[in-house]
């Protein structure tokens, strides 16, 4: 498939901005990774969106998951309320926030916490390859994410692999909860946002940041806004007695925007300058 681009997209900006683990580059060009039990790689050349996929899986899987029927120049203008949202929205331009899977998604920030981006990858590559479907693609094998039901059986010594730490109980008792139908992840999709909140918080091991984390990324309202240390430094350089919910429903949005920038520009040692 080939989609022509409308508007900005950057794969680097998308998949490296901290919102998914499992997407990786390719020697070939591009990205390869997986989202509902489906694998592609895809990649941008003269002006296009190239994706290895059929056209019906492009409408059903790929065309929502990189919410393509967004405009996302309309949603960003507001945003640019001062100099420094100005900059962390030019920066991170070509950015999209992804619709995926809300297990998928729980799980990958419950492993997230007080943790590193390397180790999260490793922990979620290993967790796929171990218990999750072969998907050929390109000659090589990728591994879909494994359902709650899948992990629900298995035990804590069969999560050793993962070398998760404490965050192989949160892993295990958020399957179970899914699985056992005492946590629907579709019907937190219909509440509003703290409702939703409320929750996935009475799940072992999820405090607000890893809630937050998953209402944006694993059931997109974009009125989320994790907050983390690099949001905490990136906040000190807003204007004086400027307030977060001056983002509204877009605070998510434009939460993205100032954590991608805010670590990529190492803003630590920048605030002199800024």
């Amino acid at each position: 498939m080939s989609l022509p681009l409308e508007e900005p997209i950057c794969l680097e900006h998308i998949f490296e901005c901290g919102q998914c683990f499992r997407w990786s580059p390719s020697p070939r060009g591009g990205y390869v990774g997986t989202a509902y039990g489906h694998a592609t790689r895809l990649w941008l050349a003269e002006g296009c969106l190239h994706l290895l996929a059929s056209p019906q899986e492009f409408q059903d899987i790929w065309r929502p998951y990189f919410d393509l029927d967004e405009n996302y120049e309309a949603l960003t203008a507001p945003l640019c309320c001062n100099d420094f949202m100005g900059r962390a929205v030019a920066y991170g331009l070509g950015l999209r926030i992804l619709r995926q899977d809300p297990w998928e998604a729980l799980v990958s920030f419950l492993v997230s916490q007080c943790n590193n981006i390397p180790r999260i990858r490793t922990i979620l590559h290993t967790l796929c390859r171990l218990y999750g479907q072969p998907l050929p693609l390109e000659g090589e094998t990728l591994y879909a994410f494994p359902s709650a039901a899948r992990i629900a059986c298995l035990s804590l010594e069969d999560l050793a692999p993962l070398r998760a730490g404490y965050r192989a109980q949160y892993i295990l008792s958020a399957a179970q909860a899914v699985a056992g139908g005492s946590l629907d992840l579709e019907a937190l999709k219909a509440m509003d946002t703290e409702s939703a909140r409320q929750a996935i918080q009475s799940l072992r091991g999820v405090g607000r940041k890893v809630a937050d984390c998953f209402l944006l990324f694993g059931l997109h309202k974009l009125d989320a806004f994790p907050v983390d240390t690099w949001m905490k430094k990136a906040q000190a350089l807003y204007p004086p007695g400027f307030d977060q919910r001056a983002f509204g429903p877009l605070a998510g949005l434009a939460q993205q925007y100032i954590f991608y920038y805010a670590r990529s520009t190492r803003l630590e040692t920048r605030q002199s300058s800024d």
